[in-house]
């Protein structure tokens, strides 16, 4: 598996299905200046990715207010992924979905981010988050059958840019408005006998 938490994330050209359906091609280096949540899922027209796919719809608007683009991935083509679009809901289709759907025929992406599950073809349901930089800043990576959690998504998105702007360090379950802790000794043993001490 590819570990690179803190490098740049493997840039990538891929036909994608748009929000209003129409073909186009799309590069992760044009994404620059933008935070970037791309996730991969095994295949359409199968049974949690959908779930995944809509949830990330219904949350669009909380990436998009955090200066965050998000992009989905498999293996399948983008007809495949239109046909899928174009499907209603309530047949085990995605409807009109508002973030781009990328086409991995080739397996290339998926093999890159080191989520392709080769005896099967697929990939892995990855995650991960990419900075304005373009440097991976998160990963996380399940197997085919558990879905994954937009709020845990959106939770560390918040994390990062709330590091980036304030220097601060976010301890376990951070959330805004929670108190963070300085990157010092000093700070670790305030913030541990504030919330661990009995």
């Amino acid at each position: 598996m590819c570990n690179f938490i803190t490098k740049e994330a493997p840039d990538f050209k891929a036909k994608a299905v748009m929000p209003d359906n129409s073909f186009k091609e799309i590069t992760l280096s044009s994404c620059k200046g933008k935070y970037v949540i791309l996730f991969f899922y095994p295949l359409d027209f199968t049974f949690v990715c959908p779930s995944e796919i809509l949830a990330f719809n219904a949350a669009l608007g909380e990436f998009k207010k955090r200066n965050c683009e998000v992009m989905g991935v498999s293996v399948d083509s983008e007809y495949t992924h239109l046909a899928w679009k174009n499907t209603p809901v309530e047949n085990g289709g995605i409807g009109q979905i508002g973030y781009p759907l990328l086409s991995d025929l080739t397996k290339q992406i998926s093999r890159a981010y080191g989520v392709l599950l080769d005896e099967a073809g697929i990939a892995l349901r990855g995650l991960f988050l990419i900075d304005r930089e373009g440097k991976t800043r998160h990963m996380l990576i399940n197997d085919l059958p558990i879905g994954r959690s937009i709020d845990e998504a959106i939770r560390v998105l918040e994390a990062l840019q709330f590091h980036e702007e304030h220097g601060d360090v976010c301890p376990a379950n951070w959330r805004p408005g929670q108190e963070a802790m300085k990157p010092s000794r000093e700070g670790v043993a305030s913030y541990l006998a504030g919330h661990y001490a009995e």
